[in-house]
């Protein structure tokens, strides 16, 4: 089928640029610059400088400004809201990924796409869970598309979080634990118990506790290590949390004989902490795992699916398997929970983070940057 006829039939096609919505003149979450690009959310890989008009969900304003420039011409709705543009309608729902999180639901001719960026399925607090929404056509990552990825419970993840804190804090050692600035930092703060000891995390977590404060996510009070009164005896009782691009610095040797951590789902295999280098690996992501992305595309009642990033073979051929007519869409959507991803045995080397467009050339280098192995 020629090209052209194509895109007469999918309401999204790939293009150099990005996911690309022909009638509606747009793009979502395009990775070059364009006109128009409608933004799932804040992390680099889906959110990029320079385009000309971005539309986002409310609550990822102050994360796009603060990391693009205040002055971008950012349009933004509420969850549920529809807006049309060239016939379209286009309407953001939430994905549970991180905070401003949103699926895309296009609806034009009769037909219904929805563009999932990322998400997860389990609700954390810290921002509005994800809600399946009916379509034709889903649009869904396979960040973490093998059966090996299940996420224990939140209640049995915060438990070991907060019991490897306790022990550390008995036995008067910093608990430093490595984990994502964005998203994941603030889903540790909101989720362990605070009554154990002080919290500081690196300044490159706090800009991103403010923006969830602002949005009014109850997140526990947090020190920089500069701040008065973080002395040694207070650290030595403290969870810290900071970003990987810290391990091995400078900053680091201020807690003196401390415990170190890391946070993510490729702590799920073995071998994955060996290669960190640190004392305890805790199970935690904020994408979906294996189950959570069929109860997610189940949910949807769509009969096609097209899978971006992550596993793309092996869940297309599940998804193949299973009835539904799937393929993959080739896209350069990284993967903000590491950039340097551990693969299954047989299965080659890590996916790593496909696009790093690196905060060193955002205007604004006080935000964190958007990989956990991103150099800083």
């Amino acid at each position: 089928m020629p090209p052209a006829k194509q895109e007469e039939d999918l309401l999204v096609v790939a293009r150099p640029e990005g996911l690309y919505c022909p009638p509606g003149d747009f793009y979502i979450d395009p990775w070059r610059p364009v006109a128009r690009a409608v933004i799932t959310h804040a992390h680099s890989d889906h959110a990029r400088a320079g385009h000309g008009h971005y539309l986002s969900h409310t609550d990822s304003a102050g994360t796009l400004r603060a990391r693009l420039g205040r002055d971008i011409a950012l349009q933004t709705l509420p969850y549920g809201e529809a807006i049309e543009h060239h016939g379209v309608r286009v309407s953001l729902h939430p994905a549970g990924h991180v905070l401003g999180s949103a699926q895309v639901r296009l609806a034009h001719g009769g037909r219904v796409w929805v563009a999932s960026g990322d998400y997860k399925t389990e609700p954390d607090g810290t921002c509005p869970p994800f809600e399946p929404v009916p379509c034709d056509t889903f649009i869904t990552e396979s960040t973490f598309g093998l059966p090996v990825y299940r996420w224990p419970p939140q209640p049995v993840l915060f438990a070991q979080i907060d019991a490897w804190w306790r022990a550390n804090a008995e036995a008067g050692r910093a608990s430093v634990l490595f984990c994502y600035a964005f998203g994941k930092a603030q889903r540790i703060l909101h989720g362990v118990d605070a009554s154990i000891g002080p919290i500081v995390v690196h300044g490159a977590v706090e800009p991103l506790n403010a923006v969830y404060r602002a949005a009014g996510v109850a997140l526990p009070p947090t020190l920089r290590v500069g701040d008065e009164g973080v002395d040694a005896a207070l650290l030595k009782r403290a969870l810290v949390l900071a970003p990987p691009s810290a391990q091995g610095t400078p900053w680091m040797k201020r807690f003196g004989n401390y415990a170190d951590g890391f946070a993510s789902g490729w702590m799920q295999l073995r071998g994955a902490r060996r290669r960190r280098g640190v004392d305890r690996g805790f199970v935690m992501s904020d994408h979906a795992d294996w189950p959570g992305l069929q109860q997610a595309i189940a949910g949807t009642g769509a009969e096609r699916v097209f899978v971006t990033h992550g596993s793309v073979q092996v869940m297309v051929r599940w998804l193949t398997e299973n009835g539904l007519d799937a393929r993959g869409f080739k896209t350069e959507y990284g993967d903000e929970d590491d950039q340097e991803s551990p693969a299954p045995a047989g299965l080659g080397p890590g996916r790593g983070q496909a696009a790093l467009d690196g905060e060193a050339a955002s205007p604004h280098p006080d935000l964190p940057p958007e990989g956990e192995g991103a150099k800083t």
